[in-house]
């Protein structure tokens, strides 16, 4: 009956209303928020509550019993414990909605998703891969990071984590990385085995703050004079206030006008969407969310951009998606710039994401964006003002003509 509980909780959730994440599909990622005070968006997490089922629902899941009892009875091989068996369920469950955005993540993934939108995480200061030749987990510290200091090596082979054995024909990389993270300050024991020793190494270490920025930025002289560029590579809690450092750097080295780098963006939090596109714009409306039963809500813009008076052309192809094509779609609609490159991805629909008792999350469609002149992104996507392909020709000679004709643009904006 356990495992009928948790099945009829994510059942439940499909009907719910309210949360404070939304998503897209795999990398393709747009959070929403709830809410707040005058229009602004508000963080607010929300657990999925579990209801009494329905005398239908009831009876249907007899059937799931049935066949599952026949299963445990009958089968050849290993049955899966019942996590396992829960998640395949549920993933059954969200596939007969025929919507690859309404999707299911176990705990690990869920974990991974919101360091990365927080654009922080506590850590130990490693890169973890795989090596294939013996299907080891081989860590590379950071420089003067806290595992350096401790003494790992490159070239180390990650053991054990707490009391958790690594075993790479069983885990994947991103089990690893949800081990080795945790909260600033709070220790991890590692151990290790290092080329030509035959006893492994056990280290204790404090996790400490790593923070993984969201915009680069840096000025065009070799292409033109006074143009500034920004390549924003995800939407985190932390992209608006790094934008603003950026432009205030570039005002003071400087720029006169701006490349807004969104290409192979896939996403990120809606109200950093929000906050960016106004950084750009005095006023208007920014994008709209457009619910089932036909209600709109208006996303306004935030007052006080710091980049209201400079130029700007922005840069999308097919690998920008959801928060980003917010951004370009607002600021072409408004007239504030012309965006150059390819056609973007398509990716407008609105998906709360319900945190589940056991740590891991269901996302649920439940509306779409809207441009500020209307137009679906879902599907549709933004067509740049002015096309322009990457061959692979560009690509093996390090050519970016995208880039190029967006400094063309800019230059003819200014004679």
């Amino acid at each position: 009956m356990r495992l009928l509980k948790i099945l009829l909780v994510v059942l439940i959730c499909l009907a719910a209303a309210g949360a404070a994440f939304s998503a897209g599909y795999a990398t393709h990622l747009v959070l929403s928020e709830a809410a707040g005070h005058n229009g602004q968006p508000a963080k607010r997490t929300l657990i999925a509550e579990p209801n009494q089922p329905t005398t239908e629902e009831a009876l249907a899941f007899k059937v799931f019993w049935e066949a599952w009892s026949l299963v445990k009875q009958n089968f050849l091989g290993q049955l899966p414990n019942a996590h396992q068996m829960t998640y395949g369920a549920i993933r059954g469950m969200l596939a007969e909605l025929k919507d690859p955005h309404t999707l299911f993540e176990e705990p690990r993934q869920r974990q991974l998703e919101k360091d990365e939108h927080r654009g922080r995480f506590g850590g130990i200061g490693v890169w973890i891969y795989l090596r294939e030749a013996d299907r080891q987990f081989v860590l590379t510290p950071i420089e003067n990071g806290p595992a350096a200091r401790a003494g790992v090596r490159d070239g180390d082979v990650l053991l054990r984590v707490d009391d958790t054995v690594v075993d790479a024909t069983k885990m994947t990389r991103e089990d690893v990385v949800v081990l080795v993270r945790g909260p600033v300050g709070e220790r991890v024991r590692i151990s290790v085995r290092r080329a030509g020793e035959a006893d492994p190494r056990t280290m204790e270490i404090v996790r400490e703050e790593f923070q993984t920025p969201s915009v680069e930025w840096r000025m065009l002289d070799d292409r033109a004079p006074n143009v500034g560029y920004l390549h924003i590579t995800l939407f985190t809690e932390r992209t608006d206030a790094e934008l603003q450092q950026a432009v205030a750097e570039l005002r003071r080295r400087g720029a006169a006008r701006l490349v807004l780098d969104l290409r192979d963006n896939p996403g990120g939090l809606l109200d950093s969407a929000v906050a960016v596109a106004s950084e750009f714009l005095s006023d208007g409306t920014v994008m709209y969310e457009r619910k089932r039963d036909g209600s709109e809500r208006a996303y306004p813009v935030i007052k006080g951009g710091v980049a209201l008076d400079l130029p700007l052309v922005v840069l999308v192809n097919g690998g920008s998606a959801s928060a980003s094509e917010i951004v370009a779609g607002a600021l072409q609609d408004l007239g504030r710039c012309t965006v150059v490159g390819e056609r973007s991805y398509g990716k407008g629909s609105v998906q709360l994401v319900f945190d589940l008792s056991d740590g891991s999350s269901v996302h649920i469609t439940v509306a779409r964006w809207l441009t500020p002149a209307r137009r679906e992104i879902d599907g549709a996507g933004i067509q740049p003002n002015e096309i322009v392909a990457v061959a692979q020709e560009d690509r093996d000679k390090g050519r970016d003509p995208q880039l190029t004709a967006a400094v063309a643009r800019l230059i003819a904006m200014s004679k």
